[in-house]
């Protein structure tokens, strides 16, 4: 484990892809190792459960706070706990542009459609409203412009005739939750090799 690259993974909410990114991390191979789950929600559910598994964790709401300023707890908290990457697991947080330059390269986030096709939210429902027969996930390298850093990796849902948005974002979850620790683990050791 010592010659894994550390990982710091911020969440907001109940932390499923956090949860997909630490049980793979404890699979032979895994190149990448959770030192400390951050996230902008005290009461975030996913904290429960890094807890349980032994992960350090830092919550820390924004309200009140300018952006800048919490920006700087969540990464002052990354940084004490030794990550040299962060991961974005349903952070619903814009990172200030200075935050994104200081992690260039080394901050990847999921999101739920086959980028560069709808960024922001309600991407399920725009791929139905599109008429979409393959709809998806990616991650991508974080970037100052929204969605629009590199992608490193993609997998595809197919849509069913009869699909909700709700449907749909079950079946791209479950891609989700195998895409993002094989990405994560294929460029951590990337980046630790270079």
């Amino acid at each position: 484990m010592a010659d894994t690259t550390p990982v710091a993974v911020f969440i907001s909410g109940s932390g499923t892809n956090m949860a997909a990114l630490l049980y793979a991390s404890r699979m032979a191979g895994a190149q990448y190792r959770i030192v400390l789950v951050a996230s902008n929600d005290p009461a975030a559910e996913g904290l429960k459960l890094a807890a349980a598994e032994g992960i350090a964790t830092f919550a820390l709401p924004h309200r009140g706070m300018t952006r800048a300023a919490h920006d700087a707890a969540m990464e002052a908290a990354a940084v004490d706990a030794g990550a040299e990457m962060i991961v974005l697991a349903g952070y619903m947080r814009i990172l200030s542009d200075e935050f994104v330059d200081r992690w260039a390269g080394r901050m990847l986030n999921i999101h739920p459609s086959l980028l560069p096709k709808y960024r922001g939210l309600d991407t399920y429902a725009r791929a139905l409203e599109a008429g979409d027969t393959v709809a998806g996930a990616s991650v991508h390298l974080v970037s100052r412009e929204l969605d629009a850093g590199e992608v490193l990796g993609q997998a595809e849902v197919a849509v069913f005739p009869d699909d909700t948005a709700e449907t749909l974002a079950a079946r791209v979850r479950l891609a989700e939750h195998q895409l993002y620790p094989r990405v994560l683990s294929d460029y951590a050791g990337r980046t630790a090799r270079r």
